[in-house]
């Protein structure tokens, strides 16, 4: 994906690394950004909370992991990170675990994907990962409700502003 690509900074301020996700003014809740920082200083992932729930709880977790991330380092049966995150925002405190991964080629815009769908023990999680032609990692964890192959066309790069400090 030519799109995708690092981004070259002297002093970065956020993610080096172009964040695929759904953009912010397209969605009609409340959304809440984290970066995982590196104690280098550097950004070792980013996660995007979108929030349709009103207040009580999130409805997806879309995060962008680069290459060398602890958190894509999963031992066998393990969640992914995003996964967590959405369970521990919604308070859910069982132990879930992956059942089966699965992989399925999608097309996003003029490139192909190929998606792994991942069922874990909790059914009202979804989740699905795919990885870019610039080794982030994007994965999606939504609650209470499927991924359909209309949700991709929905991802884009976000402006760098929007992860900047202020």
């Amino acid at each position: 994906m030519s799109f995708l690509r690092r981004r070259s900074a002297a002093t970065p301020t956020g993610p080096d690394f172009d964040v695929l996700a759904m953009d912010p003014g397209d969605w009609p809740g409340n959304l809440g950004a984290g970066l995982l920082p590196a104690p280098d200083g550097s950004c070792q992932g980013v996660f995007l909370r979108y929030d349709l729930f009103g207040g009580r709880g999130p409805a997806m977790i879309i995060g962008n992991l680069p290459e060398g991330s602890p958190a894509r380092e999963l031992d066998e049966g393990q969640v992914p990170f995003e996964v967590a995150q959405l369970l521990a925002a919604l308070g859910h405190e069982e132990p879930v675990h992956v059942v089966e991964a699965e992989e399925t080629p999608i097309m996003h815009q003029d490139n192909l994907l190929i998606v792994r769908r991942i069922r874990v023990s909790e059914g009202r999680v979804s989740c699905a990962q795919f990885d870019r032609s610039d080794g982030v990692l994007v994965t999606i964890a939504s609650w209470d409700r499927p991924i359909t192959d209309d949700l991709y066309q929905l991802l884009k790069p976000l402006p760098a502003e929007i992860f900047q400090q202020r």
